[in-house]
């Protein structure tokens, strides 16, 4: 009982990451059209597959290593999670920022799966720098759940 934070918040970023994926790239036919200027500079959408990890690093093209990033990435959320559950049981903060960490992760390995690359779209720039990288929902759940755990941690023992 004490986990359903943690699987409602990785419920909730999945199902949010994938329906923007679907709306953007695929209602909104980004991938034919390749950019949309929404609010530019400060919010572009652009077309990106992402075959290797944040920023495209270790961009891999060949099949071995899209499974080997699915499997690093089931690896993590499973020690992620291993780690909220014992460690901070019965703290919800802690439960809700794990769960973006795994949502978001299972969003790109869902993309991963399905298209063999990580759907990006999502181009923000500002005061004057351009921002050459995309990303996507998935990639905001798991920055922001990381730094919860990171900014959390402490709160969350229990005193010895």
């Amino acid at each position: 009982m004490r986990s359903y934070a943690l699987f409602l918040a990785a419920i909730f970023a999945l199902i949010l990451d994938q329906a923007t994926k679907i709306a953007v790239v695929f209602g909104l036919d980004l991938v034919t059209r390749l950019r949309i200027d929404v609010a530019p500079p400060l919010l572009t959408f652009r077309y990106g597959e992402n075959r290797g990890i944040n920023f495209g690093l270790f961009d891999g093209q060949s099949d071995a290593s899209r499974w080997i990033l699915i499997a690093i990435s089931l690896v993590i959320c499973a020690a992620v999670i291993l780690w909220v559950r014992r460690s901070h049981g019965q703290s919800r903060i802690m439960q809700v920022c794990a769960g973006l960490v795994v949502g978001g992760a299972l969003g790109n390995v869902l993309d991963r799966g399905l298209y063999g690359y990580v759907l990006d779209f999502l181009n923000m720039s500002c005061c004057g720098i351009q921002n050459p990288f995309v990303f996507n929902v998935a990639d905001v759940f798991i920055f922001a759940g990381a730094a919860g755990l990171i900014l959390f941690e402490g709160r969350a023992k229990k005193p010895a």
